[in-house]
């Protein structure tokens, strides 16, 4: 009985065999992946990406309206060994006077 069950078992994966590995090479069956992939990105990429713009926008704008820090003079803060080599010396190259303070405070 073990034979009959065991040859029944070697035919079935014998005739199976050629099956999956002959239709994994044709074209005619993975044609059209791009239609999902290009629907995936209006639907759900383009979406999400407007939402994370959104939620972004509204974070900015919420911490727009608080006041800005009262600066402390701190000793370890804003060391300067040298004078930048730009301008008076004092601001970054990348200053900001809302934002950024310098050595004794803030500009404005």
């Amino acid at each position: 009985m073990s034979a009959i069950i065991s040859q029944i078992i070697r035919r079935q994966i014998a005739v199976s065999a050629p099956k999956l590995s002959g239709t994994a090479a044709t074209a005619g069956e993975h044609s059209g992946g791009h239609k999902v992939w290009k629907r995936l990105s209006f639907f759900v990429a383009f979406p999400a990406i407007g939402l994370c713009m959104l939620n972004a926008y509204l974070a900015h704008q919420e911490h727009a309206h608080h006041p800005r820090p009262p600066f402390v003079k701190y000793d370890y803060l804003a060391r300067r060994e040298k004078r930048f080599p730009w301008g008076d010396g004092t601001k970054s190259l990348f200053h900001n006077p809302r934002t950024n303070a310098l050595p004794d405070g803030y500009e404005t």
